[in-house]
């Protein structure tokens, strides 16, 4: 199975590809195609001194998306729609989206588009081909890239395409000690992008960190 993340240079995007690279083909894209070698390159190296070989390639965002099975949108809310604008070759891939839209006031605030999730919007802007799904919405950032720790999270994963968000699932399920739940269908992306923001205020009002969510 081919992964490819866009945005993949990122602060998630990056970590995730190291989580992902060791099980499967993993192609980083970014807009700049050089910055996605560099990364990958770093990337190979460091999996390398600990033991682990990996499949990491570095190419734009565009090639990303051509040559994998299953496309990871990596971005920031703030940029998501557009850089989907730029971007074509969706038609029969499986859409992950991780993005949440939130900003920081004050606190941490929920600010969904008139879609009512991310998600939602993903959806609307992608051919009615595509099979979208939201996962991977509750871990933080800094976790993805702290390789020496094992991710112990329930990942809420929401689609409208029963193959799609198994095959989804079985992805979380495979990545360190994460726990796949179907949440439902993308409808419900919503109430899961909002989990994030409140995880934020509740690891800021209670000097914590990283919190996240387990379901018992």
């Amino acid at each position: 199975m081919k992964i490819g993340i866009v945005g993949g240079t990122g602060d998630i995007g990056e970590g995730m590809a190291m989580r992902l690279a060791p099980r499967y083909e993993v192609i980083v894209g970014s807009r700049e195609k050089e910055k996605a070698e560099q990364s990958c390159a770093a990337s190979i190296d460091l999996l390398k001194k600990r033991g682990q070989t990996c499949f990491l390639k570095g190419v734009s965002n565009q090639e990303a998306i051509d040559g994998a099975d299953i496309v990871i949108l990596a971005i920031p809310f703030k940029h998501l729609a557009a850089t989907i604008a730029t971007l074509h070759g969706f038609e029969n891939k499986i859409v992950v989206s991780p993005v949440n839209p939130m900003e920081k006031r004050d606190y941490f605030v929920f600010v969904p588009p008139p879609e009512g999730s991310a998600a939602l919007l993903v959806k609307k802007m992608l051919p009615a081909s595509a099979r979208v799904c939201s996962a991977f919405n509750v871990i933080a950032a800094n976790k993805w890239r702290a390789l020496d720790e094992e991710l112990h999270y329930a990942v809420p994963v929401c689609g409208d395409d029963v193959d799609a968000k198994r095959q989804v699932m079985e992805i979380v399920n495979s990545t360190s000690k994460l726990q796949a739940f179907d949440g439902g269908p993308l409808a419900v992306s919503a109430m899961v992008e909002s989990l994030t923001p409140l995880l934020l205020n509740i690891a800021r009002y209670n000097k914590m960190r990283d919190v996240g969510i387990q379901f018992k």
